[in-house]
């Protein structure tokens, strides 16, 4: 998996490569945590993932969690199609905004 970080002043982006399952969510959940604060909004670009699990999952609904209380929006972008269905079964794309 990789993770690539950019900012639009405030905004953050961070585009996802690969793979986010049990090893590599812990990867994602840092890169996160390590820039809380620094953002006013958070998207995560799916464009370039394959496969999510539910380790993946968690920390979605984690961070979800995490901003949540002080209203930062959390979108999520470009998830394929496989994704998408991963996060219709999961029941996450009722909880999160996916776009």
């Amino acid at each position: 998996m990789n993770i690539l970080k950019s900012y639009n002043e405030k905004e953050l982006t961070l585009s996802v490569e690969g793979r986010i399952n049990s090893v590599t969510s812990k990867e994602l959940d840092a890169s996160i945590n390590n820039e809380l604060g620094n953002f006013d909004s958070l998207i995560l670009d799916f464009a370039n993932l394959d496969y999510i699990s539910s380790a993946g999952l968690k920390v979605l609904i984690a961070t979800h969690r995490k901003l949540k209380p002080d209203n930062i929006p959390f979108i999520i972008k470009n998830a394929n199609d496989v994704i998408m269905e991963v996060f219709r079964l999961s029941g996450v794309n009722k909880v999160l905004e996916i776009e």
